[in-house]
């Protein structure tokens, strides 16, 4: 019996290992994402109007990364919560990192729609509000990862 426990101890940890790296490998796509679109557009600040816009737009397929990242993020992040679910209302930093995290999904549908649009036509006034919206959703990945160091920790 203390030979099955341990094997359904060893399954349970590995699973748990796979899927933090999972949620590692999410992390640094959806955050460098952010950091990359952020020297992307202090590149494209120092180039021409139109060239800059050409630049921008055609940067827009870097987007994809930060969605298959996001994408990592939730799925190991819901197996990853398993043990929390319970207690979670006991945990109100959780829930504020959790809350970061909705926050966080809507900022990337918002700057996904404006993209699909910038690319369809009038990409400038598009661009325009993807850049704000950039900033605050790499500030707010940043403070969803510096919550769970704390609350993980």
């Amino acid at each position: 019996m203390l030979l099955m426990e341990f094997f359904e101890l060893l399954r349970v940890n590995t699973m748990r290992d796979v899927m933090l790296i999972v949620h590692f490998i999410g992390l640094a796509m959806g955050i460098g994402t952010s950091f990359a679109f952020m020297f992307l557009g202090i590149a494209s600040a120092k180039m021409e109007k139109s060239e800059a816009l050409k630049f921008s737009i055609n940067s827009l397929a870097l987007s994809r990364m930060g969605h298959i990242g996001l994408a990592l993020l939730i799925i190991s992040g819901g197996y990853l919560m398993t043990p929390y679910w319970s207690v979670l209302s006991t945990m109100p930093l959780l829930m504020a990192k959790l809350g970061l995290v909705l926050v966080l999904i809507l900022l990337i549908v918002i700057i996904t729609m404006n993209a699909k649009k910038a690319k369809k036509g009038d990409a400038e006034t598009h661009l325009k509000k993807i850049e704000p919206l950039g900033k605050v959703s790499l500030l707010v990945g940043l403070t969803i990862i510096v919550l769970a160091v704390y609350i993980f920790h």
